[in-house]
């Protein structure tokens, strides 16, 4: 079994919650979506995503299919008056297998995996400023920083994209990792290192989940903040260690 922390918070500017997520113990299965689009809107679109991934993925589907037609059934809702015309989310999805995690996102949403004290990202943003740091136009120091660091290029619901792109990765997974999911309200407000430094607190996951929450508030707390922390099980096998 996994031990595991969740923790959601409108943070100190938003009048409301537009995101959502998601943890299917049973299925090994843990969501987060970032609604866009106003009151009454983002929060419909995020509740989209992580019910519709919820249940294709109990129906057999990956995720990398579940996300994709989560974009679809927004864009129908959005058309149908089920929310407003040009509600829309990113998300970030983790799905356990036996011996490996697989990570689907869309977005500026986040996934990061903390192993032996130190913290690497899984995913990379589908954003403007990440394909200037790629163009190395900008370093991702001055990325975290520029005003424009929030314009995503790629967002479930949006219906300008002639196709969604939809990141994935498959990450080995071993005794004593631990698996950070989360929306930008975190990651814009708080340093990876600070981050790092928290994941290696001796708290445990639902005291880490709340103490990287206090900092995000602490420095602006300028968004919806929601944080998923997983832990890899005791049944998870070491790594090994190279002896050269």
């Amino acid at each position: 079994m996994h031990r595991y922390a969740h923790i959601t918070h409108p943070g100190l500017t938003r009048q409301h919650n537009e995101d959502n997520y998601l943890i299917n113990e049973d299925a090994g299965l843990w969501v987060v979506a970032d609604g866009m689009g106003g009151h009454a809107c983002g929060e419909v679109a995020s509740q989209i995503v992580v019910d519709l991934i919820d249940d294709k993925v109990n129906q057999g589907a990956g995720l990398k299919e579940a996300v994709a037609t989560a974009h679809h059934i927004v864009l129908i809702a959005a058309d149908q008056r089920m929310g407003l015309p040009g509600m829309g989310s990113t998300v970030v999805a983790a799905r356990f297998h036996a011996d490996h995690y697989e990570i689907a996102w869309v977005g500026d949403s986040r996934a990061y995996l903390w192993d032996q004290g130190k913290l690497k990202q899984l995913t990379r943003d589908h954003s403007f400023v990440q394909q200037m740091v790629d163009a190395g136009t900008i370093s991702k120091r001055e990325a975290a920083v520029h005003p424009h660091r929030n314009v995503i290029t790629q967002a479930i619901g949006a219906d300008d994209l002639d196709q969604l792109e939809v990141g994935t990765v498959h990450v080995p997974m071993y005794k004593g990792q631990k698996l950070l999911l989360c929306s930008d309200g975190l990651t814009d407000e708080v340093r990876d290192e600070a981050i790092a430094s928290i994941l290696a607190s001796t708290e445990n996951e639902q005291d880490k989940v709340n103490h990287l929450l206090q900092r995000a508030l602490a420095s602006g707390g300028s968004d919806n903040i929601t944080i998923i922390l997983v832990s890899a099980p005791d049944s998870a096998p070491e790594r090994l260690v190279s002896l050269a």
